[in-house]
C-alpha cells in the first residue's frame, strides 16, 4: 500500500495536541475553545458551552459578581454624594435673635388671647461656666464630646432603629450637631435639614475648636421657662448667675435639655420622679467619667428650683391657656418644643371667650370671694376647672388658677391630686359594659342590693384583706347601687370593683379617657375609691365620653395652626365607641340621681338636666365635682397647696366651712358656670338607652336597725365618699314608711327607723299621715347634729327644703337642700330617663 493509501487512523482516546497547522473554518477545535471536552454537552451547533440553569432557592441568591458590583456602585454613589454635599453645603450665617417672632394665640372666634415669644438670652464665655457644670452637660448629652468626631454615624443608625422599633424617639446627634441645629438651622424634622446638619457639623469641626462649639451650644440651647442659654436658665431656675451654680444645680439644668418644660418640677410636679431620675443619670455619668468623686456624688441632694416668674403679659388665665396649648402641640408631636419657642406661629384655640369669662366669674363668686386673710388655711385654696363639648371633644373653657403670674402651676392639667369618688362611676360603667355579677351571681344594675356595712371585708379578693371604712364610719346595711352612688358608700364600691375585676375597671377608665400612665390605679379594690391622680382635664374628657353615650374622641385645644400662611397638620380626632351605649347611659341615669337627691344637689342651680358625682381626696386635700348636661361636660376641683413649699394641704376650715367636699363649693361653681355657659341655648334632656332592668323601680330597702350604727340608713344622705351636706335621706327615702304609715300616735316611730331618728315628731302623722304626715319640725337629729333639721317640715307632706339650717352632718355646713317629700312623706319618684 502506498503512502497515499494509508488506512484511516483510529479515533484518539483522551486528549491530543491540537494541530496548529490546521486553519480555516473546518479546522478542529480543542476542548476549551468552544468544543465540548469529555463529558461536555454540545451546544446549538455553533460550538458554545451551555451553563447549567440555577434552580430552586439558588435562583434567589445573587452571584458574587452581582454582590461585588452592587457594593462598588453604592460605594461610588456614597463617595460622590459625600463629595457633592461637602462641596455644595456651606456654613450659613447664624440665626439672628432679631429675626425671632412671637406666637399669637387666638380664641375660637379669632379674637386675640395672648402673644408670646420674646427671646430671653444672655451669652457668656465658656470660662464663666464652672468646669463641673460643663461636665454635667457633657454627662447628660455627649460624654465623649472632646474625643469623638463631629458626627457619629453609629449613634445615628442606633437612634433611628430605636425610634422605628418603638423604643422611644432618640436623637443620635452629637453636641456639635445639636449646636449646628440650634445656631445655624432650625428644629424642623426633615431629611434636608438633617443632611445639612451632617455636612455643616463636619466642616465646623474642622474650622473651630471643641471649646468654641461647646460654648456656642451652651448659649443657644433651650432650657424651658423661655430661657435660651445656660445663663438665662441659671437665673430662671435658681435666681443666680451661672458662675454661682453648684454641681447639683448644674446637673438639674443639664437634665432639662432632654425635656425642657416637662422636667420643670415646679410647673409639672407630677413629673418630679422622672426629672430626679434624669438628674441621677447625669451625676452617675459624672462619676463614671471621673469628673466627680463618689463621696461627693453620694452626698448630693436634689436641688429644687425656685418659683417661676412668668412674663407680665401672661397674667390672669392667659398664661395657663398658653402653656396648656403648648403642651398639647408638643405632646402630640405637632411642633417640636424648640421650634415652637422660636415663634412665628398663629394658633387658633378651641376656647370660647364667653365661656372662659363665665368660668372665671363662677370661681370668683363661689370660692375666691369667700377667702379671708383671717383664716390661715385660706391661703392654701386653689381651683382648677375644664369644660368640654362632648360631641366634638373641644375644650371650650379652662380655669388654671387665680393668676398665672401668682400661681404658676395649672390646676386644670396637673396630675398629683386624688380624684376621690369621682372615679366610682367608672366602676359601675365597667360592670354594665362587661355584664358583671355579684359574688352570688346577680347581674349588677342600679337596683342590685349590696351590703353597705362599714368596714365590711371585701369578698372574693385573693389579695391582702381589705375592709374600707365609710366616711364617719357610717353603716348602711342592704342598699341599692343607685343609693350607694347617691351616698358614695365605699364598702359597696370596693366590693363592686372586685366583682368586676380591678384590671377590667382600669381598662374601662382608660377607654373613657383617663391616661394609662396615670399613677395610683392599683390592681385591687382600692381603685374604686379614687386613689388615681388624674388631672381635671383628664376627668373632664372621661365624663364627656359618658355624656356622649360612650363614644370617645381625644380632646383637642387647637382649631388650627399656621406659619407664614402655611397650615400645620393637626392630630386627627377620630371618635370610637369606648364603651357600649347602654353602659354609658345607665351610668348617666344613676348620676342623675346624685344630682336630684344625693350629694350633688347643689348642681341643680344650673337649671339644666344634669348628671354628676362628687369626690373628696384623702385628708380633704381636694374636693371635686364632675358633671355634665347633654351638651357640656365640666369638672371643678378645689385643692389645698401651701404657696411656699408646694406641699398638698388639708382644707379643713377653708372658706369658713368645717369640711371641704365636692357637693359644696365645687358643685356650686359648676352650677353657676354651666348656667352662664349655656345661657341662651335651648335646654336638653338626656336621651338614654338603659341596661335591661335599670328602669325597673328598685325594691324597698328593708333592714333591721344596726345596733352598731348610731345613724342608720336613711338618716343622712349627704355623703361625699361619706362626707355630707347636712341633707336628710328621711326626706326622700325614709318617708316611704314614715309618711305612708305615719298616721300613728308616735307619728315617726316607723318613719324614724328608716327615715331618720325621729323623722316625724309628736305631730308627725296627725290625721292621715299621707295628707299631712310631714314632720312639723323636720326631725330633731336628722342633720347629723342636735339641730339637724330645724323648721324643716311643712304641713303638707314633707319638708320643703330639708331643713332651713340643715345642720352640719359630718361637719359639713351646707344649704340643706333636698327633696322634700310629697303626698304624706312618700318617696318622691325619681325622674326616669327617656329610654329607647
Amino acid at each position: 500500500m502506498s503512502d497515499d493509501e494509508q488506512p484511516p487512523r483510529p479515533p484518539q482516546q483522551g486528549w491530543a495536541p491540537r494541530d496548529l497547522s490546521a486553519t480555516g473554518p473546518d479546522a478542529p477545535a480543542a476542548p476549551g475553545d468552544g468544543a465540548p471536552g469529555p463529558g461536555e454537552e454540545t451546544g446549538t451547533g455553533k460550538g458554545k458551552k451551555k451553563r447549567p440553569k440555577r434552580t430552586g432557592w439558588r435562583r434567589l441568591v445573587p452571584t458574587w459578581r452581582m454582590v461585588l458590583g452592587t457594593v462598588l456602585v453604592v460605594a461610588l454613589l456614597l463617595i460622590g454624594g459625600f463629595i457633592a454635599g461637602y462641596t455644595l453645603v456651606h456654613i450659613p450665617p447664624a440665626n439672628a435673635t432679631a429675626t425671632a417672632q412671637s406666637n399669637v394665640f387666638l380664641y375660637a372666634d379669632g379674637s386675640q388671647l395672648a402673644r408670646d415669644g420674646e427671646i430671653n438670652r444672655e451669652n457668656v464665655r465658656l470660662a464663666q461656666i464652672p468646669l463641673t457644670v460643663q461636665h454635667t452637660v457633657l454627662a447628660a448629652e455627649d460624654r465623649d464630646f472632646y474625643s469623638e468626631r463631629a458626627v457619629d454615624p453609629k449613634a445615628m443608625v442606633r437612634a433611628a432603629w430605636n425610634t422605628l422599633t418603638g423604643k422611644g424617639k432618640q436623637s443620635g446627634s452629637t453636641i456639635t450637631q445639636q449646636y449646628v441645629k440650634n445656631y445655624y438651622l432650625g428644629q424642623e424634622q426633615t431629611i434636608s435639614r438633617k443632611v445639612k446638619e451632617f455636612f455643616i457639623a463636619i466642616k465646623l469641626n474642622r474650622e473651630v475648636s471643641k471649646s468654641d462649639i461647646l460654648e456656642g451650644y451652651l448659649n443657644t440651647s433651650y432650657f424651658g421657662r423661655n430661657a435660651y442659654g445656660i445663663q438665662a436658665a441659671a437665673q430662671a431656675y435658681y435666681g443666680k448667675d451661672i458662675e454661682k451654680v453648684t454641681t447639683a444645680e448644674g446637673a438639674y439644668l443639664a437634665s432639662l435639655l432632654n425635656a425642657p418644660s416637662a422636667y420643670d418640677v415646679v410647673a409639672h410636679p407630677e413629673n418630679k420622679a422622672k426629672a430626679v431620675a434624669r438628674w441621677n443619670y447625669v451625676l452617675d455619668g459624672m462619676v463614671k467619667k471621673k469628673w466627680m468623686p463618689p463621696a461627693e456624688r453620694a452626698a448630693a441632694t436634689f436641688p429644687m428650683p425656685g418659683k417661676v416668674r412668668p412674663a407680665a403679659g401672661m397674667a390672669g388665665q392667659r398664661g395657663y391657656v398658653v402653656e396648656a396649648v403648648k403642651d398639647y402641640l408638643t405632646s402630640n408631636k405637632v411642633i417640636d418644643e424648640n421650634t415652637l419657642a422660636k415663634g412665628g406661629y398663629r394658633i387658633t384655640t378651641t376656647l370660647q371667650k364667653a365661656k372662659q369669662d363665665a368660668f372665671v366669674a363662677a370661681v370668683d363668686d363661689k370660692v375666691m370671694s369667700q377667702v379671708s386673710s383671717d383664716r390661715k388655711v385660706d391661703r392654701n385654696v386653689r381651683v382648677g376647672g375644664a369644660s368640654i363639648d362632648p360631641d366634638s371633644g373641644k375644650v371650650l373653657a379652662m380655669y388654671g388658677g387665680i393668676d398665672y403670674t401668682k400661681q404658676y402651676v395649672n390646676n386644670a392639667t396637673r396630675r398629683d391630686y386624688q380624684v376621690g369618688s369621682t372615679f366610682k362611676p367608672f366602676v359601675f360603667t365597667s360592670a354594665v359594659e362587661n355584664g358583671s355579677k355579684t359574688q352570688d351571681g346577680r347581674t349588677i344594675t342600679p337596683n342590685t342590693i349590696y351590703d353597705g356595712t362599714n368596714k365590711r371585708f371585701v369578698q372574693g379578693w385573693s389579695g391582702t384583706a381589705y375592709n374600707p371604712a365609710n366616711e364617719d364610719d357610717k353603716s348602711y346595711g342592704p342598699i341599692t347601687v343607685r343609693s350607694a352612688t347617691d351616698l358614695s358608700v365605699n364598702a359597696v364600691y370596693a366590693q363592686m370593683a372586685v366583682d368586676v375585676g380591678p384590671k377590667t375597671v382600669r381598662q374601662t377608665a382608660v377607654a373613657l379617657g383617663i391616661p394609662s400612665s396615670t399613677p395610683d390605679m392599683p390592681n385591687g379594690p382600692s381603685i374604686a375609691l379614687g386613689t388615681a391622680t388624674a388631672s381635671v382635664l383628664d376627668m373632664t374628657e372621661a365624663y364627656a365620653t359618658l355624656a356622649n353615650h360612650g363614644k370617645h374622641g381625644t380632646y383637642t385645644m387647637v382649631e388650627s395652626v399656621t406659619k407664614d400662611g402655611e397650615k400645620v397638620d393637626l392630630p386627627s380626632q377620630d371618635d370610637k365607641q369606648a364603651v357600649g351605649r347602654e353602659a354609658a347611659d345607665t351610668t348617666t341615669s344613676i348620676l342623675q340621681s346624685v344630682v336630684e337627691g344625693g350629694t350633688g344637689t347643689a348642681a341643680q342651680a344650673s337649671g339644666r338636666t344634669a348628671a354628676g358625682k362628687t369626690g373628696t381626696a384623702e385628708d380633704d386635700k381636694a374636693a371635686w365635682f364632675a358633671g355634665y348636661t347633654p351638651d357640656l361636660a365640666t369638672v371643678v376641683a378645689v385643692m389645698g397647696q401651701d404657696p411656699d413649699t408646694g406641699a398638698q394641704k388639708p382644707l379643713y376650715g377653708a372658706l369658713g366651712l368645717d369640711r371641704m367636699n365636692g357637693g359644696g363649693p365645687p358643685a356650686r361653681v359648676w352650677a353657676q358656670y354651666t348656667a352662664g355657659a349655656l345661657k341662651g341655648t335651648e335646654p336638653q334632656d338626656f336621651d338614654l338607652q338603659l341596661q335591661e332592668g335599670a328602669s325597673v323601680p328598685p325594691p324597698v330597702e328593708t333592714q333591721a336597725p344596726n345596733p352598731n350604727n348610731p345613724n342608720p340608713p336613711g338618716q343622712t344622705e349627704g355623703q361625699d365618699q361619706g362626707q355630707t351636706q347636712g341633707q336628710t335621706q328621711g326626706q326622700t327615702q325614709g318617708g316611704t314608711t314614715g309618711g305612708t304609715t305615719g298616721a300613728t300616735t308616735t307619728g315617726g316611730t316607723t318613719g324614724g327607723t328608716t327615715g331618720g331618728t325621729t323623722g316625724a315628731t309628736t305631730n308627725g302623722g296627725t290625721t292621715t299621715g299621707g295628707t299631712t304626715g310631714g314632720p312639723t319640725d323636720g326631725g330633731t337629729t336628722t342633720g347629723g347634729t342636735t339641730d339637724g333639721g330645724t323648721t324643716g317640715g311643712t304641713t303638707d307632706g314633707g319638708p320643703t327644703n330639708g331643713g332651713t339650717t340643715a345642720g352640719t352632718e359630718g361637719g359639713a355646713t351646707t344649704a340643706g337642700t333636698t327633696t322634700g317629700t310629697t303626698a304624706g312623706g312618700a318617696n318622691r319618684p325619681r325622674r326616669q330617663p327617656r329610654a329607647q
